[in-house]
């Protein structure tokens, strides 16, 4: 025996077996995550598929198993933020796009759920507050410390929080954290206003478009943020016009704009923005319904 190469092989052996270990433990403690993590990229392919659905039927009976995939990947990898921000966007979506106009109870719930999802990706991007229940100081010391990073946590817990509100105005308590929802949303519009489709401009249009002056609307406000939205877009994405015409336009009172608005979304052609052909369809079709109380409204 060669005594002089011996202390070499141990030290290969000892490395080996510590690989060997180290590979078990890990397939044994996160063999979930491991698949869980090496399926996003086909979650992103499947977004994105679906963003370019123009059967609105197809798409509102794929969704609930669609979500219900990401809970149960969540289960698995509970902190993986990316699904976390999925999970709100699609509670979001499905609510808005399908629920809220005909069962407002259940699109309330949807939305608390999509609330929750966001909430703790807001906490994993390091902003531990309950925008729900913090003061506005609070809130706004601690957003002002997150950076762009920070952004699509920030934006879909304002979303999911304001849905979750607009449909609870009778609970004067909820209603009251509606500024720390703007507060968030303010954050987004310093941090990067083109995120999520130039969204926080929009949000920004309804905040102010929805209220008289009175009651802190600012209506020409609301229209800049409007046309910003629109510009951003390049005047594609229907849901800019429509929640104009149905936030802004009905407030003023204005039902020649409110007409011709949602007229011009009904009759846009449904290969306006390929990219965005289910937010378009569904905006088509809120458009028409809303047309049908324009009666009651004006």
């Amino acid at each position: 025996m060669d005594h002089g190469h011996l202390p070499r092989s141990l030290h290969a052996l000892t490395r080996l077996a510590v690989l060997a270990c180290t590979i078990m433990l890990l397939t044994a403690c996160s063999m979930g995550q491991m698949v869980v993590r090496g399926s996003q990229t086909i979650l992103d392919s499947g977004i994105d598929s679906m963003n370019r659905e123009t059967d609105l039927q197809l798409a509102r009976d794929a969704m609930p198993a669609n979500l219900k995939l990401i809970e149960g990947m969540l289960i698995e990898d509970p902190d993986n933020n990316v699904l976390r921000l999925y999970a709100a966007e699609g509670f979001y979506g499905y609510s808005f796009g399908f629920i809220e106009i005909e069962n407002p109870a259940r699109a309330k719930q949807l939305y608390r759920r999509c609330y929750t999802h966001a909430q703790v990706a807001l906490q994993q991007a390091g902003i531990n507050i309950d925008p729900e229940i913090a003061t506005h100081d609070a809130v706004e010391a601690a957003v002002g410390k997150a950076g762009k990073k920070a952004v699509p946590a920030l934006f879909w817990t304002a979303s999911c929080l304001g849905k979750s509100i607009d449909l609870s105005r009778d609970d004067l308590s909820l209603v009251a954290s509606l500024g720390n929802v703007a507060i968030l949303m303010q954050r987004v519009m310093e941090l990067d206003d083109e995120f999520y489709f130039g969204s926080a401009h929009i949000f920004f249009g309804v905040y102010y478009g929805g209220r008289s002056p009175m009651l802190g609307g600012d209506y020409a406000r609301a229209e800049a943020e409007f046309r910003q939205a629109a510009e951003i877009n390049d005047n594609k994405l229907l849901i800019v016009n429509l929640l104009q015409a149905e936030f802004l336009d009905r407030q003023r009172l204005d039902q020649q704009a409110f007409h011709q608005r949602l007229t011009a979304i009904v009759e846009a052609p449904d290969d306006l923005y390929p990219e965005m052909a289910l937010v378009n369809g569904i905006a088509k079709q809120r458009a028409a319904i809303l047309l049908d109380l324009e009666g009651d409204w004006f």
